[in-house]
Protein backbone atom coordinates (compact mmCIF):
# COMPACT_ATOMS: atom_id res chain seq x y z
CA UNK A 1 0.00 0.00 0.00
CA UNK A 2 1.56 3.39 -0.51
CA UNK A 3 2.61 5.11 2.29
CA UNK A 4 5.36 7.69 4.17
CA UNK A 5 7.10 5.54 6.24
CA UNK A 6 8.67 7.53 8.91
CA UNK A 7 11.66 6.55 10.62
CA UNK A 8 12.39 9.22 13.73
CA UNK A 9 9.27 10.01 15.73
CA UNK A 10 11.67 11.45 18.35
CA UNK A 11 11.52 14.79 14.88
CA UNK A 12 9.19 17.15 15.90
CA UNK A 13 8.38 19.56 13.18
CA UNK A 14 5.89 22.55 13.22
CA UNK A 15 4.39 23.28 9.31
CA UNK A 16 7.95 22.14 8.33
CA UNK A 17 8.97 23.99 4.58
CA UNK A 18 9.97 20.91 2.01
CA UNK A 19 12.61 21.32 -0.48
CA UNK A 20 11.61 18.80 -3.42
CA UNK A 21 14.57 17.20 -4.88
CA UNK A 22 13.61 14.81 -8.08
CA UNK A 23 15.83 14.65 -11.28
CA UNK A 24 15.15 16.93 -13.93
CA UNK A 25 17.49 19.37 -16.46
CA UNK A 26 20.41 20.18 -14.96
CA UNK A 27 19.91 17.82 -12.29
CA UNK A 28 19.11 21.54 -10.48
CA UNK A 29 16.53 20.33 -8.23
CA UNK A 30 18.66 16.81 -6.92
CA UNK A 31 21.81 19.23 -6.26
CA UNK A 32 19.99 21.73 -4.26
CA UNK A 33 18.53 18.94 -1.87
CA UNK A 34 21.44 17.06 -1.61
CA UNK A 35 23.50 20.01 -0.72
CA UNK A 36 21.25 21.24 1.63
CA UNK A 37 20.39 17.46 3.47
CA UNK A 38 25.09 17.47 3.70
CA UNK A 39 25.15 21.31 4.64
CA UNK A 40 23.10 21.23 7.05
CA UNK A 41 23.48 17.51 8.22
CA UNK A 42 19.96 16.18 8.01
CA UNK A 43 19.08 13.40 9.50
CA UNK A 44 16.94 10.49 7.75
CA UNK A 45 13.51 10.89 8.58
CA UNK A 46 11.40 8.69 6.27
CA UNK A 47 11.03 6.38 3.15
CA UNK A 48 8.59 7.22 0.22
CA UNK A 49 6.72 3.88 -0.41
CA UNK A 50 4.74 5.06 -3.76
CA UNK A 51 3.74 3.74 -6.89
CA UNK A 52 5.85 4.63 -9.88
CA UNK A 53 9.48 4.40 -7.25
CA UNK A 54 11.57 1.68 -8.87
CA UNK A 55 12.43 -1.25 -6.43
CA UNK A 56 16.07 -0.78 -5.70
CA UNK A 57 18.29 -0.81 -2.80
CA UNK A 58 20.30 2.22 -2.47
CA UNK A 59 23.24 2.58 -0.20
CA UNK A 60 26.59 5.14 0.36
CA UNK A 61 29.87 4.82 0.75
CA UNK A 62 31.10 3.92 3.74
CA UNK A 63 27.91 2.57 4.93
CA UNK A 64 26.29 -0.80 4.67
CA UNK A 65 22.88 0.61 5.30
CA UNK A 66 20.46 -0.17 2.54
CA UNK A 67 17.43 2.66 1.99
CA UNK A 68 14.81 3.33 -0.47
CA UNK A 69 15.17 5.70 -3.63
CA UNK A 70 13.51 8.16 -2.38
CA UNK A 71 13.99 9.61 1.60
CA UNK A 72 12.82 12.64 3.21
CA UNK A 73 15.08 14.41 5.34
CA UNK A 74 14.51 16.80 8.48
CA UNK A 75 15.99 19.29 10.38
CA UNK A 76 13.89 20.29 13.27
CA UNK A 77 15.98 23.59 14.32
CA UNK A 78 15.44 25.15 10.69
CA UNK A 79 11.65 22.89 10.48
CA UNK A 80 12.93 21.50 7.15
CA UNK A 81 12.37 18.76 5.22
CA UNK A 82 14.51 17.58 1.88
CA UNK A 83 12.67 14.98 -0.39
CA UNK A 84 15.78 13.30 -1.73
CA UNK A 85 15.54 11.07 -4.85
CA UNK A 86 18.00 8.67 -6.50
CA UNK A 87 16.25 7.39 -8.95
CA UNK A 88 13.37 8.60 -11.84
CA UNK A 89 9.52 8.12 -11.25
CA UNK A 90 7.80 6.27 -13.52
CA UNK A 91 6.04 8.35 -16.15
CA UNK A 92 3.11 5.69 -16.69
CA UNK A 93 3.01 6.75 -12.80
CA UNK A 94 3.64 10.04 -11.82
CA UNK A 95 -0.29 10.68 -11.01
CA UNK A 96 -0.02 7.82 -8.56
CA UNK A 97 3.31 8.84 -6.94
CA UNK A 98 2.02 12.73 -6.81
CA UNK A 99 -1.59 11.66 -5.43
CA UNK A 100 0.92 9.83 -2.06
CA UNK A 101 3.51 12.11 -2.08
CA UNK A 102 1.09 15.48 -2.18
CA UNK A 103 -1.68 13.48 0.32
CA UNK A 104 1.08 13.17 2.89
CA UNK A 105 1.87 17.12 2.17
CA UNK A 106 -1.56 18.09 2.70
CA UNK A 107 -1.68 16.08 6.09
CA UNK A 108 1.16 16.84 7.29
CA UNK A 109 0.87 20.48 7.08
CA UNK A 110 3.63 20.71 5.26
CA UNK A 111 4.62 23.51 2.41
CA UNK A 112 6.63 22.54 -0.41
CA UNK A 113 9.12 24.59 -2.52
CA UNK A 114 8.82 22.32 -5.94
CA UNK A 115 12.14 22.63 -8.46
CA UNK A 116 12.23 22.87 -12.01
CA UNK A 117 14.65 23.48 -14.67
CA UNK A 118 14.43 25.30 -17.60
CA UNK A 119 16.89 24.60 -20.73
CA UNK A 120 18.43 27.79 -21.83
CA UNK A 121 21.91 29.21 -22.96
CA UNK A 122 23.07 31.12 -20.02
CA UNK A 123 24.85 34.48 -19.31
CA UNK A 124 25.88 35.74 -15.45
CA UNK A 125 24.22 34.68 -12.97
CA UNK A 126 20.64 31.93 -14.36
CA UNK A 127 17.32 33.73 -13.85
CA UNK A 128 14.88 32.27 -11.20
CA UNK A 129 10.70 32.84 -11.32
CA UNK A 130 8.14 31.46 -9.07
CA UNK A 131 4.84 30.05 -9.83
CA UNK A 132 2.38 29.51 -6.51
CA UNK A 133 -0.69 27.03 -5.70
CA UNK A 134 -3.27 27.56 -3.22
CA UNK A 135 -1.83 31.08 -1.16
CA UNK A 136 1.75 30.46 -2.50
CA UNK A 137 2.03 33.86 -4.54
CA UNK A 138 1.85 35.83 -0.71
CA UNK A 139 5.17 33.49 0.06
CA UNK A 140 6.50 34.43 -3.45
CA UNK A 141 6.02 38.16 -2.90
CA UNK A 142 7.17 37.62 0.36
CA UNK A 143 10.50 36.37 -0.49
CA UNK A 144 11.03 38.86 -3.52
CA UNK A 145 10.91 36.07 -6.11
CA UNK A 146 10.34 36.94 -9.44
CA UNK A 147 7.15 35.91 -11.40
CA UNK A 148 7.45 34.20 -14.73
CA UNK A 149 8.24 36.31 -17.80
CA UNK A 150 6.55 33.82 -20.25
CA UNK A 151 4.03 31.76 -20.28
CA UNK A 152 4.97 28.03 -19.83
CA UNK A 153 4.15 24.23 -18.23
CA UNK A 154 6.19 21.84 -15.72
CA UNK A 155 6.23 18.94 -17.19
CA UNK A 156 8.05 15.39 -15.90
CA UNK A 157 6.96 14.20 -12.44
CA UNK A 158 7.71 17.32 -10.42
CA UNK A 159 5.05 18.87 -12.86
CA UNK A 160 2.44 16.57 -11.56
CA UNK A 161 3.58 16.94 -7.98
CA UNK A 162 2.79 21.02 -8.84
CA UNK A 163 -0.22 19.80 -10.87
CA UNK A 164 -1.37 17.84 -7.74
CA UNK A 165 -0.80 20.27 -5.43
CA UNK A 166 -2.99 22.90 -7.30
CA UNK A 167 -5.56 20.09 -7.35
CA UNK A 168 -6.34 20.00 -3.77
CA UNK A 169 -5.35 23.70 -2.62
CA UNK A 170 -2.39 22.83 -0.95
CA UNK A 171 0.12 25.96 -0.74
CA UNK A 172 3.13 25.63 -2.22
CA UNK A 173 5.77 27.12 -4.78
CA UNK A 174 7.54 26.04 -7.67
CA UNK A 175 10.46 27.59 -8.53
CA UNK A 176 11.95 27.31 -12.13
CA UNK A 177 16.18 28.33 -13.00
CA UNK A 178 17.52 28.81 -16.28
CA UNK A 179 19.99 25.10 -16.93
CA UNK A 180 21.84 23.70 -18.92
CA UNK A 181 19.94 20.60 -20.56
CA UNK A 182 22.79 18.42 -20.91
CA UNK A 183 25.22 18.51 -18.02
CA UNK A 184 24.75 18.70 -14.33
CA UNK A 185 24.21 22.58 -13.53
CA UNK A 186 25.59 23.00 -9.80
CA UNK A 187 25.64 27.08 -11.09
CA UNK A 188 21.82 26.84 -11.22
CA UNK A 189 21.26 24.97 -8.23
CA UNK A 190 23.26 27.12 -6.52
CA UNK A 191 21.03 30.23 -8.13
CA UNK A 192 18.03 28.22 -7.00
CA UNK A 193 19.09 28.16 -3.24
CA UNK A 194 20.34 31.60 -2.41
CA UNK A 195 18.05 33.90 -4.82
CA UNK A 196 15.02 31.35 -3.68
CA UNK A 197 14.90 28.32 -1.34
CA UNK A 198 16.85 30.22 1.72
CA UNK A 199 14.37 33.55 1.49
CA UNK A 200 11.51 31.11 1.71
CA UNK A 201 12.98 29.03 3.95
CA UNK A 202 14.08 31.68 6.43
CA UNK A 203 17.56 30.20 6.17
CA UNK A 204 20.88 31.10 4.51
CA UNK A 205 22.94 28.19 3.24
CA UNK A 206 27.01 28.23 2.27
CA UNK A 207 26.55 27.47 -1.49
CA UNK A 208 30.50 28.10 -1.86
CA UNK A 209 31.14 24.46 -2.36
CA UNK A 210 28.72 24.01 -5.12
CA UNK A 211 31.19 26.03 -7.28
CA UNK A 212 34.26 24.82 -5.28
CA UNK A 213 32.93 21.59 -6.23
CA UNK A 214 31.50 21.78 -9.55
CA UNK A 215 33.77 19.26 -11.31
CA UNK A 216 33.34 16.92 -8.92
CA UNK A 217 29.62 16.97 -8.77
CA UNK A 218 29.52 17.07 -12.56
CA UNK A 219 31.11 13.45 -12.42
CA UNK A 220 29.44 12.14 -9.70
CA UNK A 221 26.08 13.28 -11.42
CA UNK A 222 27.07 12.85 -15.23
CA UNK A 223 25.56 8.72 -15.13
CA UNK A 224 22.36 9.68 -13.43
CA UNK A 225 22.05 12.78 -16.15
CA UNK A 226 22.83 10.73 -18.91
CA UNK A 227 19.88 8.38 -17.58
CA UNK A 228 17.49 11.07 -18.05
CA UNK A 229 18.59 12.09 -21.59
CA UNK A 230 18.03 8.62 -22.44
CA UNK A 231 14.58 8.91 -20.88
CA UNK A 232 13.51 12.03 -22.16
CA UNK A 233 9.65 11.62 -20.96
CA UNK A 234 10.65 10.67 -17.37
CA UNK A 235 12.59 14.03 -17.17
CA UNK A 236 11.07 17.02 -15.09
CA UNK A 237 11.47 20.11 -16.51
CA UNK A 238 9.91 23.55 -17.39
CA UNK A 239 9.20 24.60 -20.88
CA UNK A 240 7.67 27.46 -22.65
CA UNK A 241 4.14 26.80 -23.54
CA UNK A 242 4.94 27.54 -27.27
CA UNK A 243 6.80 24.38 -26.61
CA UNK A 244 3.80 22.24 -26.01
CA UNK A 245 1.63 24.36 -29.24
Amino acid sequence: MAHIQIHRDDIELDDPTLVEGLPGIGLVGKIAADHLVDVFDMVHYGTAHCEGLPEIAVYEAGDPTVRGPVRLYADAERDLLVLQSDAPVSPSSAEEFASCIVGWFDSHGVTPIFLSGMPAEKEGVPSVYGIATGDGAALLEDADVDAPTESGAVTGPTGALVHEAQRVGLTGVGLIVQADPRFPDPEAARALLNTAVGPLGSFEVDTDALVEQADEIGQAKERLAQQMQEGDDESTSARPLGMFQ
